[in-house]
């Protein structure tokens, strides 16, 4: 059913005309919206930081975890690390010494890979997909497949429970915008494939409510010798996304949605132009994202509006109260003449249900995180 939103823009007090840009005189604006930045949103103009809190009680507070941290090694995707989790998403983190022995199915959902260290080759029902780092790859639900890498791996598993990966709709820029379609691979039936066929055991694990079973067979059960259709396994890298910028405009995380399901999204932040017009806001605004828990994963790059964050960490913002850029890093974004590149790569994984965070090593969990915005910025957030 759709939506009858109740509208009806007003301005009350002291407000700019054009949201995210030339905001008044030492002002700071919070946006407050609905659907991800897709439903009606007011914008707040404060006269002090909306993070800058002095003290905090109680479990919702802004956490960062640094999963470089996480150093054992696991066989098996399913015995990787679960970072996060809730009814629509399992998040978790797998560092793995490159080889498998068995195949893995997963019949719960969609699993989305995020390679962040490592190359290698992934042999699935549908053939072979070389990756390398930068990579998603997305296995449709009940995909048999396997991964030997060149090396040490570290990936990110991004399962839709119960649900399928899609692409975003791209309304008035068009179906090539961001990426081509075209650049989307997809695996292939060559003689390297062939040649892992055979008749030796193979073991499949299957996962299905989260419990295991194990399969055995007397051969490999990867011998396709074709397939057609519109069904199957595809490979993006970060690297051919080419992100939507405005040079007057800052863009909300909704224009960089990579992958879409029903209670949760997918953004890719890639390099990009900072903005160059005087008056616009140069980093990410301050806001309420009300209808959604965020999840950032920092893959590379310098991070233009967090501190003390480097590859390999990871920030959750739960819904229900405001975040927005480090101090430090809104004081540099005031005083940038804007146009420069912002060298980041991140994925963001923004779900609409409350997540629930797993039981990490201790260590991994950064407690001051909460208390880096008390660092006061200088005044005139406005210009």
């Amino acid at each position: 059913m759709a939506k009858n939103w109740i509208s009806f823009p007003r301005i009350e007090g002291l407000a700019t005309r054009q949201a995210h840009a030339d905001l008044p005189a030492g002002t700071y604006e919070r946006e407050i919206g609905k659907e991800g930045f897709f439903g009606p949103a007011a914008h707040m103009y404060h006269s002090h930081p909306p993070t800058g809190w002095s003290a905090w009680e109680g479990p919702l507070k802004p956490r960062a975890f640094d999963l470089a941290k996480l150093n054992s090694l696991a066989a098996s995707p399913w015995d990787a690390v679960e970072v996060f989790t809730n009814n629509a998403v399992r998040y978790r983190y797998w560092r793995s010494d490159g080889s498998m022995d068995h195949l893995v199915r997963n019949g719960d959902g969609d699993e989305l890979l995020f390679v962040h260290e490592g190359a290698g080759d992934l042999f699935c029902d549908f053939g072979r997909l070389t990756f390398r780092d930068g990579d998603y790859i997305v296995l449709p639900r009940s995909t048999s497949w396997r991964i030997e890498g060149r090396g040490p791996l570290t990936l990110l598993l991004i399962e839709a429970t119960n649900d399928s990966y899609r692409l975003p709709d791209r309304g008035l820029v068009g179906g090539h915008a961001i990426f081509d379609p075209a650049v989307l691979e997809t695996p292939r039936i060559d003689d390297t494939f062939k040649a892992q066929q055979g008749e030796q055991p193979w073991r499949v694990r299957i996962k299905r409510r989260n419990r295991l079973s194990t399969v055995t067979y007397p051969f490999n059960p990867l011998d396709a010798v074709g397939w057609k259709g519109d069904l199957a396994p595809v490979r993006l890298n970060w690297r051919d996304i080419r992100p939507l910028m405005s040079h007057r405009y800052h863009l909300p995380p909704s224009a960089h949605t990579t992958f879409l399901a029903n209670r949760f999204v997918v953004c890719t932040f890639a390099p990009r132009p900072a903005e160059s017009d005087p008056g616009a806001l140069k980093l990410p605004f301050f806001h309420n994202n009300d209808d959604f828990d965020e999840v950032i994963f920092y893959h590379r790059g310098q991070f233009m509006s967090r501190d003390n964050i480097h590859p390999g960490m990871l920030t959750l913002h739960p819904c229900g109260f405001p975040h927005g850029p480090h101090p430090k890093a809104l004081a540099l974004a005031l005083k940038s003449p804007g146009g420069q590149i912002l060298d980041e790569v991140a994925v963001m994984v923004d779900t609409r249900d409350a997540l629930d965070v797993g039981t990490l090593p201790e260590g991994v969990e950064w407690p001051g995180y909460v208390d880096s915005w008390k660092a006061k910025p200088e005044a005139g957030a406005a210009s």
